[in-house]
């Protein structure tokens, strides 16, 4: 969640902010979650798992599945300290959630299951916290009050309630790693990087502890990785530096340590950075949201696992973090635009993402957004009905921020509950956000089977290793002291860059090209080229043996290290031709994959075809990349 803080009173107390709990979890951590008896709902058809079929969300039959969804927020922490009640996202200042999901004090967990399915909402983002999974200390009984069967347990514990409830009930469920400590957020406040307070490596753990804790629960689709990346007192984070604060390769390592050691059956959710840039007048600020993407896409082990994701609210904008401190920018919010400047926002910022064909296609999730029931600017309601009009018309995937609220206080719930249970909201005539929330939820959307298209994945060696086949890593390492790519399994390499290590991955016009055998070769010299078939004259040539296509690389520096090949299932002796590319791009003309090595030279086979071989020079004065592709038609 986006908060508004007053930036020099954040940043003064940050310091005392960065530590997470270093407690060890007890043998209780590992109690498989227990079941809620609730039924399913008729409405709950769909089957788990869940996986992408490029812009969309699929569940296990292959019908589409849209995330109509909402934030039950809670066990990541909230607010108990002395936050301005006035700050516009901090919905619930002077609140003490125990760091459990809102509401168990208020009303039967059953109760507000009901209440979920009401709203016509399908699926729920469920915050945690690192500190929660660590605590050992069981939440007071005022907490869970109206859910006496819960008495005694930790935060966690009370956690697994709430997921196997929800899972029982027919909702799908999203993991949510919002913050480090128990607290609310998201301003300068020691939670604004995924190792803020702790190493990247405590942090991917404790994701595949969640991941394997929850492996069991039918409905558990997804793992959110971190929530609202964002600048601290010193440092912005990047994408695809390579340093400690490189999101992009924190993302990557957390999303195939999910799906190799815990549970291949996720969905991993990948946001972008929210904002960089001290917000002072005068210096740099801006939200990169998933702008970077199109130059650096994630590839995962499993290419239909990847969802992207972006949060927006009307009082934050393109250069505008949302606070409303001393000194904040005075760049226009998203609420100051007008229709047609918000959707061109929306789509340069985020809805880019879904473009068919491109190494970074992939589902769009709007995780938060939400407003005020309470809100009387203009210009705010305004914005409201024209974002959800916009999630409308592209049939966008979406989560509301909050779920639960209480009555009185926190206006912006999508249900707010008073001490005795009662319940008001948007479901009710007398709130001004029904009308938007129902066109919403209501206007036509894609459903049914969703067909197969084509995939692409881009492999980069910028700063690491991009082996992504899992049956390549099990062979273990197959140059050693080389920089390694692999496509992931189920694809094929068909392009790569002249300098910079880049590669083209794709199943366009066969699906799966590779042998269910086991075996591959690793080639380093020519010995696979046949006598009177020098296709790169004067070159170095790395050609797979007969039967065999290309499925990775290696570089040492920019040179060619060594080619991976593969067996394909079918005879692979089609016509080749050689495709240069060390003094221009040579690409189809329609641009399939998109820029995956922007700046450099890249060459590329056509759809129709599949790589054969690399070709180098190593003569003096020459660049030692690749420069050419051998490419031969598909059987």
């Amino acid at each position: 969640m986006s908060i508004a803080p007053v930036v020099l009173r954040l940043a003064a107390t940050a310091a005392g902010l960065l530590l997470v709990a270093a407690q060890t979890a007890t043998a209780s951590a590992a109690t498989p979650p227990p079941r809620s008896s609730a039924a399913v709902p008729a409405s709950a058809t769909w089957t788990a798992p869940l996986s992408t079929q490029g812009r969309y969300i699929v569940d296990a039959q292959g019908n589409r599945f849209r995330l109509k969804a909402a934030n039950w927020d809670g066990a990541q922490g909230s607010w108990t300290g002395s936050g301005s009640v006035s700050d516009p996202a901090n919905h619930h200042a002077g609140q003490d959630s125990h760091g459990i999901p809102l509401g168990l004090d208020r009303v039967p967990l059953d109760g507000l299951l009901a209440d979920f399915h009401q709203l016509g909402i399908n699926t729920i983002r469920l915050p945690f916290s690192n500190e929660m999974i660590h605590s050992t200390t069981p939440v007071p009984d005022s907490a869970v009050s109206a859910n006496p069967q819960l008495r005694g347990r930790t935060p966690l514990q009370v956690y697994d309630a709430v997921v196997g409830a929800l899972s029982d009930s027919g909702f799908a469920v999203i993991l949510n790693n919002h913050t480090n400590t128990s607290r609310w957020c998201c301003g300068v406040d020691g939670n604004e990087r995924w190792n803020s307070g702790q190493s990247t490596q405590q942090w991917a753990d404790d994701w595949v502890f969640m991941a394997r804790r929850y492996a069991a629960v039918p409905r558990v689709v997804g793992a959110d990785l971190y929530n609202e990346v964002r600048r601290d007192v010193l440092d912005d984070p990047n994408w695809g530096l390579g340093d400690n604060h490189d999101w992009y390769a924190a993302a990557q390592l957390a999303a195939d340590r999910i799906l190799t050691e815990a549970d291949p059956r996720l969905l991993v959710v990948i946001e972008g950075i929210n904002w960089t840039g001290v917000p002072v007048d005068g210096l740099p600020h801006g939200r990169p949201v998933l702008t970077p993407a199109r130059t650096l896409s994630h590839t995962l082990v499993d290419s239909h696992k990847l969802v992207y994701s972006a949060h927006f609210y009307g009082y934050t904008g393109p250069r505008h973090s949302g606070a409303t401190g001393i000194g904040e920018t005075h760049d226009a919010r998203y609420q100051d635009l007008t229709r047609d400047q918000l959707a061109t926002a929306l789509d340069d910022e985020a809805f880019f993402v879904e473009e068919t064909g491109r190494h970074y296609t992939a589902p769009v999730w709007v995780s938060e957004f939400g407003i005020g029931s309470n809100e009387t600017n203009a210009a705010a309601r305004t914005w409201f009905g024209n974002v959800t009009d916009y999630f409308a018309e592209h049939d966008a995937d979406f989560a509301y921020w909050p779920l639960v609220g209480f009555a009185g206080h926190d206006d912006w719930a999508l249900l707010r509950y008073d001490t005795a249970g009662h319940r008001d909201g948007i479901l009710d005539p007398g709130d001004w956000r029904g009308t938007a929330w129902q066109h919403l939820m209501s206007a036509p959307s894609t459903s049914g089977p969703v067909a197969a298209v084509p995939v692409w994945r881009m492999l980069s060696t910028d700063h690491a290793d991009a082996v992504e086949s899992l049956r390549v890593r099990a062979t273990g390492d197959w140059d050693a002291g080389a920089y390694k790519a692999a496509c992931p399994d189920g694809l094929r390499l068909i392009g790569l860059s002249h300098t910079t290590g880049r590669g083209l991955c794709t199943d366009t016009g066969a699906a799966n090209l590779r042998t269910s055998a086991a075996g591959q070769t690793v080639v380093v010299d020519e010995r696979y080229v046949p006598a009177g078939g020098d296709w790169a004259s004067g070159y170095t040539k790395l050609q797979c043996p007969q039967g065999g296509f290309l499925a990775g690389y290696s570089l040492r520096g920019q040179r060619v290290s060594a080619a991976l090949c593969v067996p394909g299932r079918t005879a692979l002796s089609g016509t080749g031709r050689t495709v240069w590319f060390d003094r221009s791009d040579n690409r189809p003309a329609d641009g399939a994959g998109g820029d995956f090595a922007y700046g450099d030279y890249k060459g590329q086979c056509a759809a129709n075809e599949y790589a054969a071989g690399i070709a180098f020079t190593t003569r003096f004065g020459s660049r030692p990349g690749p420069a050419a592709l051998l490419c031969r038609t598909l059987p």
